[in-house]
């Protein structure tokens, strides 16, 4: 009786070994890493705080970046890994072969070309999938363990990915894409460029509309009033006769503060508005933005099956000709 890891997953976890401990180290490390910030450098740098006078010179102003600059680091690592993912599935895993005539040769020794793409994207989809949850669940830990020493950056576009789903959902992306790119271009320096080309011009347009995936709050009042740090802030302004405006030259207004009311009265200012995401539109932002990368990768992956389909049922091909 056959087990999993016979056939073409054990082949392919031999064929790319090297990557794979790469990713397990880079998994490990990286939970390794949260560790320590949250049981060791957390309490340093909290009781270096502690030493410093806030009505005189700190002897340590920096303390707690000590803790707040790797934590962002990780998160930055943990966002963009999928474009190391990109680079290596449409180079190493797929790209190579191709242009090596291996995938050819292991068409002719009974593999056949959908079981051989099958286990080229399950094996690996497998292993970044369970490295991710582990990534996920080990970050959101550590950025939530000692909030005292960061600010409230949840907005922030690494730890809005490194904190939930999308960051799975990038890695099998990046995955389906580079095996799309690398079957189209049958080359593995090109299909490389071209992956993490990509891929990041997915992730750049996600990111710079991913304000609009859910209704934005507004929030008006006749004073001014200051945004509170938990929320997204996206525009803030004046109302002058029912419109909302940021064209108000509040510079005209800086004497006392009577004439400072007057001044804004004669400005036609009859309230402040700021439009917003609070805190808890974290999980329906991202899962949104989770849900149209996943598309993508579903996407991706179908139209690779059926061009390796329709290239290797081609008469050329039946004949012997390269793919």
């Amino acid at each position: 009786m056959t087990t999993p890891l016979t056939g073409p997953p054990r082949a392919v976890l031999r064929l790319h070994r090297t990557a794979l401990i790469v990713w397990g180290l880079f998994v490990t490390g990286t939970i390794a890493g949260l560790v320590w910030l949250n049981t060791v450098t957390a309490d340093s740098a909290r009781a270096k705080s502690a030493r410093c006078d806030p009505l005189a010179y700190c002897a340590d102003p920096f303390a707690n970046t000590s803790y707040s600059a790797p934590i962002s680091w990780i998160s930055t690592f943990i966002c963009y890994g999928f474009l190391a993912v990109a680079a290596w599935a449409g180079a190493a895993l797929i790209g190579r072969e191709l242009e090596q005539g291996t995938a050819r040769l292991a068409w002719t020794q009974g593999v056949s070309p959908a079981r051989w793409l099958a286990a080229k994207l399950a094996v690996p989809a497998l292993v970044l999938t369970v490295g991710g949850i582990m990534l996920v669940v080990a970050f959101r830990w550590g950025w939530a363990a000692n909030r005292d020493l960061m600010g409230d950056d949840w907005a922030f576009a690494d730890v809005f990915v490194a904190r939930g789903p999308a960051t799975v959902a990038y890695a099998l992306c990046a995955l389906a894409v580079g095996t799309l790119t690398a079957l189209l271009l049958r080359r593995a320096l090109p299909a490389l460029a071209v992956s993490l080309g990509a891929m990041w011009t997915l992730n750049f347009f996600l990111e710079r509309y991913r304000e609009s995936f859910w209704p934005t709050v507004t929030r008006t009042s006749p004073p001014e009033f200051e945004a509170s740090r938990s929320w997204w802030p996206l525009e803030n302004g004046a109302i002058i006769d029912g419109r909302r405006t940021q064209d108000v030259p509040y510079w005209e207004c800086d004497g006392t503060s009577a004439e400072n009311e007057r001044c804004l009265d004669d400005l036609g200012i009859t309230g402040h508005y700021t439009t917003y995401h609070p805190q808890s539109h974290y999980w329906p932002l991202h899962l949104v933005e989770t849900g149209i990368v996943l598309t993508v990768a579903a996407v991706a992956t179908l139209i690779a099956f059926r061009l390796l389909r329709r290239r290797t049922t081609a008469p050329a091909v039946r004949k012997g000709a390269s793919v």
